[in-house]
């Protein structure tokens, strides 16, 4: 029972944490600054497709899912729900305009900087539930291992590299862009400090663990029917 009431709380947790993502992504977006490196590239693809943002975000999603599969990164349950459900959430968020567009400098600033620090919260939360890295921060966190370099500079590189795809895609480039280009890695990454949160020391369960138990449980379950007969 104990076990079961675990790992419901930290399910609630890690959708918490989509929607604490979902939220600062929006919230960068509408800062009106210009869009983040990610969403330049969501809105390339959007541009050539007619898709939503959020779908698009489920495309590059998929994408990176890949990527992290052939740098070896195991894949968790909150890996694949992560890139379905955030991208729905964002298309929630946006079509019913439940987040304000900034009409000034100032609060588009601020929302911006807002943003990104609940995007780190957001990954906190989730990381922390256990189910595995969502595809980017998946990315990241594999980088990181191989690498041993700092959150910030690797977050970094991805942010740049999904923004010359997108640029070139059509998407919309700002002084937002730049700010998170290069802010969002330390805003995660203060957010993690803040919370005392040590991604690496997370012991996530994996798809393939769940494999695994089933495949032992039904062999077990084999063994003992052979030894009663």
């Amino acid at each position: 029972m104990n076990n079961l009431k675990s790992a419901i709380f930290k399910f609630v947790k890690m959708i918490i944490g989509f929607c604490f993502c979902a939220i600062g992504i929006v919230m960068t977006i509408n800062a009106n600054l210009g869009l983040s490196p990610w969403d330049v590239l969501h809105e390339g693809i959007y541009k050539i497709t007619g898709i939503t943002m959020g779908n698009a975000s489920i495309i590059v999603g998929t994408i990176v899912v890949v990527v992290n599969i052939l740098l070896k990164e195991n894949l968790g349950w909150g890996t694949i729900i992560n890139m379905v459900l955030v991208g729905i959430l964002m298309d929630v968020l946006m079509l019913n305009h439940l987040i304000p567009i900034a009409d000034n400098f100032i609060t588009g600033i601020i929302m911006m900087l807002l943003g990104m620090f609940i995007l780190g919260i957001g990954c906190v939360l989730y990381l922390g539930s256990g189910f595995g890295s969502g595809p980017r921060d998946g990315m990241m966190v594999a980088i990181q291992r191989k690498t041993g370099k700092s959150l910030t500079l690797i977050r970094g590189v991805m942010e740049v590299s999904a923004l010359i795809v997108g640029y070139f895609l059509g998407g919309t480039v700002g002084i937002g862009t730049v700010i998170s280009a290069f802010g969002l890695g330390y805003f995660i990454e203060l957010a993690f400090n803040i919370c005392k949160f040590d991604s690496a020391s997370v012991q996530h369960r994996y798809i393939v663990d769940d494999i695994n138990y089933f495949k032992n449980f039904f062999s077990n379950k084999k063994d003992d029917q052979e030894v009663v007969l």
